[in-house]
């Protein structure tokens, strides 16, 4: 897919990548949401979601091997994993043949959901069983591969899971990091990643590394459970524009 970026773009684009990294870095949330959920109101979701990828898939991978466990936790959720595929095809296929406006709203739902779950804090608590596990496995899949979001539904079920900090941890990031690879090879079957979109998503590394490094410095500094109720807040409103975008 070929597609010229102005300055003007590409300078939106680096804001977006470090603002993504800064929430990342302060309030631990997913940093592929967020930034798909900026970028969505300046271009066109099929280009923005190859742009995020790399970036994506570099954190996640160097989260994932910071917490260690990878092969119990590969062994554990091997089924949901599994699972994740048909649905990244079903996303994939969807994102193909559509307009931005489908992809937007699939996305903004998604947001709406997750900021409201986390304003929520509610503490629901579940089994985990092979069938939720496929089901949450394809669901999750293709609201990825349609629209670059992956915490939706597969965060909120493995926070209800009798698991502890760092199997959470791992399992989301294993999850994140096998998708982005799928997803990677997927978009480029569908001609949607160019040789640009590889170029600027490199050079966006170093406001994403930047972003991580001073939200960091900024977490130990603020009270971080009223900061994460303002970004949960902040992500559920965004949510809301995108829908509203996608009917307009």
């Amino acid at each position: 897919m070929s597609y010229s970026m102005d300055p003007l773009t590409l300078a939106l684009i680096f804001l977006t990548f470090f603002f993504a990294a800064f929430l990342k870095g302060t309030a631990g949330l997913g940093f592929a949401t967020t930034c798909l959920g900026i970028m969505a109101a300046y271009l066109d979701m099929r280009v923005a979601i190859p742009l995020v990828i790399i970036p994506s898939l570099l954190s996640n991978a160097l989260v994932m091997i910071d917490a260690g466990g990878f092969l119990p936790t590969l062994r554990r959720f091997k089924f949901m994993f599994l699972a994740a595929l048909p649905g990244l095809g079903l996303g994939l296929w969807l994102l193909g043949g559509s307009s931005s406006a489908m992809p937007r709203m699939v996305l903004g739902a998604a947001m709406i959901l997750y900021g409201g779950g986390g304003l929520w804090g509610g503490t629901l608590r579940l089994t985990q069983r092979p069938l939720l596990d496929c089901a949450v496995g394809v669901v999750t899949g293709a609201v990825n591969g349609l629209t670059g979001s992956q915490i939706m539904p597969i965060l909120p079920y493995l926070m209800a899971l009798p698991i502890s900090k760092d199997e959470l941890v791992q399992a989301i990031n294993t999850s994140f990091t096998l998708s982005s690879i799928i997803m990677l090879v997927g978009l480029n079957r569908l001609g949607l990643v160019s040789l640009e979109l590889v170029a600027v998503s490199l050079a966006g590394l170093i406001p994403v590394f930047l972003g991580i490094h001073i939200g960091g410095r900024v977490r130990r500094r603020l009270p971080e459970a009223a900061f994460r109720r303002i970004v949960f807040a902040l992500i559920g409103l965004l949510g809301v524009g995108l829908v509203i975008r996608a009917f307009l």
